[in-house]
């Protein structure tokens, strides 16, 4: 018996060392990730803060550098994600009440779920060819706006609906029994009860969604997005760019001065993403307040 108890200590400081080991590998690998983000942060702004003012944020692309400008790509990424949302959070919350609450437990909901998180792992550029085929060309809705939104939706609704299902799994039983048992229907529990509870989660999800979609390049390219555009979309059907295809743009020319604007459009780009996350924030926490 002693010698199963001393064994055991040591098979207990073992397991205690491994963890710490491993509690520290983990450290090693997280600062070094916010270090190499570090250094990029101020490489990019050492290189584009020169070239941020008015002029480049009200003037359209240009072969010369020091005229060009950022207007048309960030009036299209603002176009592109007021559609996105339009689109695809309705979308991605209904079904996501739809198949938590009402839809029943079987062989095909199982394999609805089973899909849907397949989808979230699909890379961006797969996305990018079914757009080119469905909406560009079947639905001959062209190099257009509402073709970028309809291919961002597709890009980030498993995202939404995942992420809406565990808001909506989290609320507990007791807020539906208590609906139900005061006379309310299942619409008007989920509608009333359901849906509020699970808003700041819900907006979780959306808020990681839409920040997918307002950096991703390829999927804009394959669907025909322009990188050279002097004029500003005044519609869903017309022509557009957006902040990544400028800025890919520009990254892919060999001039300094091109590789700089580059940078100045990666600043714009992440003050338009932190203004965007910020004012969802905002809402998620107003939302919990209330709820409190």
């Amino acid at each position: 018996m002693a010698f199963s108890s001393e064994q055991e200590q040591r098979n207990l400081v073992a397991r205690h060392r491994r963890s710490r080991l491993f509690a520290r590998l983990c450290a090693v690998v997280t600062w070094s990730s916010v270090f190499l983000l570090a250094v990029l942060l101020v490489r990019v702004s050492l290189d584009g803060l020169s070239w941020l003012d008015w002029q480049f944020l009200d003037s359209f692309p240009s072969r010369i550098p020091e005229r060009a400008g950022i207007k048309a790509a960030l009036v299209g990424t603002l176009w592109m994600i007021v559609l996105v949302a339009l689109i695809a959070i309705p979308v991605g919350v209904s079904a996501a009440l739809y198949l938590e609450e009402f839809a029943k437990r079987g062989r095909l909901s199982r394999l609805i779920e089973v899909n849907i998180a397949n989808l979230a792992g699909v890379p961006s550029i797969v996305y990018g060819i079914l757009g080119l085929a469905i909406f560009v060309r079947f639905f001959a809705l062209e190099r257009s706006l509402i073709s970028g939104a309809l291919t961002m939706s597709l890009l980030i609704l498993p995202v939404i609906i995942i992420a809406s299902r565990e808001a909506i799994r989290m609320v507990p039983m007791s807020i539906r029994y208590a609906a139900l048992s005061l006379g309310a229907t299942r619409w008007q529990t989920t509608w009333s009860h359901v849906l509020p509870s699970a808003f700041p989660g819900i907006m979780t999800g959306v808020i990681l969604a839409l920040s997918r979609a307002i950096g991703e390049t390829a999927p804009l390219i394959l669907i025909g997005a322009m990188s050279f555009v002097a004029f500003l979309p005044q519609g869903p059907m017309d022509s557009f760019t957006a902040l990544p295809i400028q800025i890919y743009d520009w990254a892919s020319r060999p001039q300094a001065e091109f590789q700089e604007l580059a940078a100045a459009g990666i600043i714009v780009l992440l003050i338009v993403l932190l203004l965007m996350n910020a004012t969802a924030i905002y809402i998620r926490n107003k939302t919990e307040k209330r709820q409190k």
